[in-house]
């Protein structure tokens, strides 16, 4: 097998846990075409050879062949119990992390991912890793079923609510290697992409304090979180271009009147000041927005106070004169 015609197919690999996936994956695919070139030489070869010449030909009366029947159940057996095993023992790397793991916590959710370094807490939206480090994934999702996926590294698993699945890996090569949602799971399913970082130790360390929001003022710890935890900027546009998506853009909004339904019906045009932010944030079914789809999840207990309050320091900023 050549790396060139590899590529085609997958690819390139990123961890040692690969190896053994992608050789299961050619075993199979090379099984695959050397029996589909073999049935279909046959086939050609008894239509040309047994092709009926005139209407006095005969179809042979065929009695069977204990031996030929014997080979085409037990060989297929033999491959089959082979590629069983092979990928049994690969699902039980897979699923069974080592003890020296980073543990990483992964929330999904519509339509973002968060990760959050179990060490240190160090909150991110994109997965920051170590070269050459095993690392644990403790996955769940704060919404619908969600899918975890790179490609890079042959790891797919479902991230379910209310629930934990776990997944691990090894990164052997430095770069960013894309996280896909390998499950339908919005209207923005497809943008739902982020990166695993794998960085050499030095830059890792220096990544993670970054993480950490150390020394950002509260605006700047707002930015951080609309980004990331927040996965605000899925459904809301912030520049001035107030590009309309899943929710409405937000620049230059504080200060202005806005129409909204109550809950109960009621019309009405408030004032979007601090309240109504924090009040947005925590309770977003208080009210709805014309022309918008009432969809937005709630953050009450996922945002401490400090992190609502630089939400909203960070949405009052924009569009504001300086």
């Amino acid at each position: 097998m050549t790396s060139s015609f590899s590529s085609l197919l997958l690819p390139s690999v990123a961890s040692p846990l690969t190896s053994g996936q992608d050789s299961v994956f050619y075993f199979v695919f090379w099984l695959g075409v050397f029996f589909f070139v073999l049935v279909l030489g046959f086939l050609i070869y008894f239509a040309v050879k047994y092709k009926k010449k005139s209407d006095k030909d005969v179809t042979y009366e065929w009695v069977g062949n204990t031996k030929l029947e014997v080979f085409w159940s037990v060989v297929p057996s033999i491959l089959l119990a082979v590629v069983f095993v092979w990928g049994l023992l690969g699902w039980m790397s897979l699923n069974t992390p080592p003890q020296d793991s980073i543990e990483v916590h992964v929330t999904a959710r519509k339509w973002d991912w968060l990760f959050t370094d179990v060490k240190t807490g160090s909150e991110s939206s994109d997965l920051i890793v170590p070269i050459g480090k095993p690392v644990k994934l403790i996955m769940s999702s704060a919404d619908v079923i969600h899918g975890f996926y790179v490609p890079g590294f042959r790891i797919n698993r479902d991230v379910l609510p209310s629930q934990y699945t776990v997944v691990w890996f090894k990164a052997e090569k430095a770069g960013d290697y894309p996280v896909y949602c390998s499950q339908y799971c919005g209207t923005k399913h497809s943008q739902m992409i982020r990166y695993v970082r794998v960085m050499e130790p030095a830059a890792y360390e220096k990544a993670l304090v970054a993480a950490q929001g150390a020394g950002l003022s509260s605006a700047d710890l707002g930015k951080k979180i609309f980004g990331g935890k927040g996965a605000c900027a899925s459904c809301h546009d912030v520049s001035s271009d107030k590009k309309r998506l899943v929710g409405p853009a937000l620049y230059g909004i504080f200060g202005e009147k806005l129409d909204i339904v109550l809950s109960d019906g009621t019309k009405k045009t408030v004032t979007i000041d601090e309240n109504y932010l924090k009040r947005s944030i925590l309770e977003p079914n208080f009210r709805s927005i014309p022309g918008y789809p009432n969809v937005m999840p709630s953050y009450q207990g996922q945002l401490s106070d400090k992190e609502v309050v630089a939400l909203t320091e960070y949405m009052k900023s924009l569009g504001a004169k300086k």
